[in-house]
């Protein structure tokens, strides 16, 4: 039990970050839409992990960027690189989402 009291004080805590917190919000807001589109059961397998892989990547990539500014806090281009491709991690997985997305989207308008 000690574990999901640790992870969700986790989750609450990177739930003030903006970041973190926009994808949880455009998550809602994608879910919403799967109700009102009415998605089946692989489709809302296909969303829902989608969703959760965008909002666990971008946890991901926060506490990267946190921890390479407690390591370094003046500018490093070394530093730049590993922030860059953890952001480009969150973005891969975004469209990733955003493909589901228009997947779903174009077979349930008949498209």
């Amino acid at each position: 039990m000690k574990k999901f009291k640790v992870a969700f004080s986790g989750l609450f805590y990177a739930l003030k970050h903006p970041a973190v917190l926009l994808q949880v919000i455009l998550g809602i807001l994608a879910i919403a839409a799967g109700f009102v589109l009415d998605l089946n059961y692989l489709e809302w397998l296909f969303f829902i992990v989608a969703i959760a892989l965008v909002i666990s990547l971008e946890i991901v990539n926060t506490c990267i960027e946190r921890l390479c500014d407690f390591v370094e806090i003046k500018y490093n281009d070394k530093i730049k690189v590993i922030k860059d491709m953890s952001s480009a991690a969150v973005l891969l997985a975004a469209l990733g989402a955003l493909m589901i997305a228009l997947i779903i989207l174009f077979n349930k308008l008949g498209g």
